[in-house]
């Protein structure tokens, strides 16, 4: 593992920091945002990329979870079957991924994205309240874990902007119970996967480990924002960032010939 020059240094600790402040606001890991740019700007390969970004979405994912529940504690007994089912589908998503066509995978959950945000984007403008959960409904939710989960299989990414839609818009839980929710689905599964590349050899940790650090300054911060901002407020945030990446999935092929 060479040293990084410096200004490479600096520049990982500050990439590092944007993106714990946005995961924490979030409730996500930034792999999204992070592992193309180390495919473009680095020119990384990428599964390296992938492996790399797992070493700072870990400590970021799991200080936001436990920033989330200082504040707002869910049932560690829900989070515990989100979390199974989410490592069990990504596990197995994952043996399926690797016969599938990566374009067509990242075109069609772009899409899906891009339908999320719009129905997250309406519901906000028109100022519909959160309604109470479904009693009934709960004992579904740990099946959101799937969801989520094989959107980590397909793609390495993308369970927590699959699951906080879903926890919020057909279960009716507020947007940070719902980005806490996710949390709890994407942490467990992102420790398997970073043991996973780290045996593989596929972890550049010269970059990895700077992007980490910058993250465990700015993650408690961008959580302490979340439970600041109003509900609709947040659930129109979420909803704008969902977009974007949205269309920066759509985009990035053109970008990557």
């Amino acid at each position: 593992m060479l040293p990084l020059p410096l200004y490479e240094l600096v520049t990982m600790l500050g990439l590092g920091a944007a993106l714990g402040f946005l995961g924490g606001l979030f409730g996500i890991g930034g792999g999204i945002i992070v592992i193309p740019l180390l495919v473009l700007g680095f020119g990384m390969d990428q599964a390296v990329a992938q492996g790399t970004a797992l070493v700072m979405m870990v400590p970021n994912l799991l200080i936001a979870w436990y920033r989330y529940n200082q504040r707002q504690p869910v049932a560690w007994r829900m989070a515990l079957q989100i979390g199974v089912l989410a490592c069990l589908s990504t596990w197995l998503v994952a043996q399926v991924a690797t016969r599938l066509a990566p374009d067509i995978m990242r075109g069609v959950f772009a899409v899906f994205l891009l339908l999320l945000a719009l129905r997250m984007l309406v519901q906000s403008r028109i100022g519909a309240a959160p309604k109470e959960p479904v009693q009934r409904s709960l004992r579904l939710m740990p099946l959101v874990g799937i969801a989520g989960g094989s959107s980590m299989g397909l793609l390495g990414v993308g369970g927590g902007l699959v699951a906080t839609p879903l926890f919020t818009g057909w279960f009716g839980q507020k947007q940070t119970v719902a980005q806490s929710l996710s949390l709890a689905l994407v942490a467990p599964s992102s420790i398997i996967a970073l043991l996973t590349y780290s045996h593989a050899g596929r972890v550049d940790w010269s970059i990895g480990l700077p992007l980490a650090v910058g993250g465990l300054f700015t993650v408690s911060a961008g959580v302490a924002l979340a439970l600041r901002l109003p509900e609709r407020r947040m659930r129109a945030a979420f909803a704008w960032m969902l977009l974007c990446t949205a269309l920066w999935l759509l985009v990035r092929p053109l970008l990557m010939h």
